[in-house]
């Protein structure tokens, strides 16, 4: 008995402590909980003021590329120089703002210690974000150097379009038959690029093929006569018809000429009313116009043993008709 209740007293007391150490664990708890909680409600004028910095640093960068752009906006050869103004310095505006609103929502925060943090990984970022970083210097290094603007017609690589816009990552093309290609630019600023309309005028040609027994002067005469009537054929460029070679059923002739408008639209235009009116012009002026012909020689002698040999087979089926019948 005198053991039982020294064990009934042990329990007690251990159950005492473990009740005292489990109350003083959540007293610890909510201690710390209401310390945060008190804190952050300290902290919320900080935080509404960041929110508002970063809204004033944002209005600013607005304005700032407005001002830009109506400084330096009627400038129509250095549009892409304003656009690297309006983007690059309205990032800047916006960084400036966002450093100043986190210097003051969060306790003994520093720019240099930002700097310091992203040292550290810089390595490790910059193998990361390699691609990004490379298309970000050419996309500043494109719109500085301006081998085209929006609403050029560039071709690259497979994709051929007008330029809608270009970004600090990317230039946006649409192509002629109405979908929307991204192109990096990267690729833009390191691979051969073709602008179709970097110039007013652009020389267009089509090849014509006229018989053997033409005369190419006269032939030549109405290509030119025909050109002269189509208002998409430029006036200060002489067009030119010269002969290119010996085609299999023709005399080659290369027609060239230019237009005023290099875009996709007019020169298609244009193609089609040349060979119209070519067409027009040499079949009025009675010129041939020939089909591809091929001639095939009958005097060798293995063919005259193949056609023996098809008259020999004919004469035993016609035989074998008749006996037949």
């Amino acid at each position: 008995m005198p053991t039982s209740e020294a064990d009934t007293t042990l329990s007690a007391e251990t159950a005492a402590q473990s009740t005292t150490t489990d109350g003083l664990t959540y007293q610890s708890i909510l201690g710390s909980a209401n310390e945060i909680w008190v804190g952050f409600v300290e902290r919320i004028p900080y935080f509404v003021a960041s929110i508002i910095v970063i809204l004033i640093f944002w209005f600013l960068s607005i304005v700032f590329k407005k001002i830009v752009h109506k400084l330096l906006g009627s400038r129509s050869r250095h549009q892409n120089l304003v656009k690297v103004f309006q983007r690059v310095g309205g990032a800047l505006i916006f960084f400036i703002g966002f450093m100043i609103a986190m210097v003051i929502a969060v306790p003994g925060f520093t720019p240099a210690k930002l700097i310091g943090a992203l040292g550290i990984g810089s390595v490790a970022i910059g193998f990361a974000f390699k691609d990004i970083f490379q298309n970000l210097l050419s996309g500043i290094l494109l719109l500085i150097s301006e081998p085209f603007r929006i609403g050029d017609q560039i071709v690259s690589g497979d994709y051929e379009g007008t330029v809608e816009d270009i970004k600090i990552r990317a230039t946006t093309i649409r192509t002629y038959d109405g979908r929307q290609v991204v192109i990096p630019n990267s690729d833009l600023y390191t691979s051969a690029l073709t602008v179709n309309t970097a110039y007013k005028q652009r020389r267009l040609q089509v090849a014509v093929g006229i018989g053997y027994e033409d005369d190419i002067e006269a032939a030549k005469a109405e290509i030119i006569k025909a050109l002269d009537k189509i208002e998409s054929v430029s006036k200060k460029a002489t067009p030119s018809v010269i002969a290119t070679g010996f085609g299999g059923s023709s005399i080659d002739l290369m027609v060239r000429w230019f237009i005023e408008d290099g875009t996709q639209a007019n020169k298609v235009a244009s193609i089609h009313q040349v060979i119209v009116g070519i067409k027009n012009s040499l079949d009025a002026a009675g010129v041939n116009i020939p089909f591809p012909i091929r001639t095939i020689d009958l005097s060798d002698p293995s063919v005259s043993a193949i056609v023996n040999k098809m008259n020999e087979q004919q004469d035993v089926v016609d035989v074998n008709k008749t006996v037949a019948e």
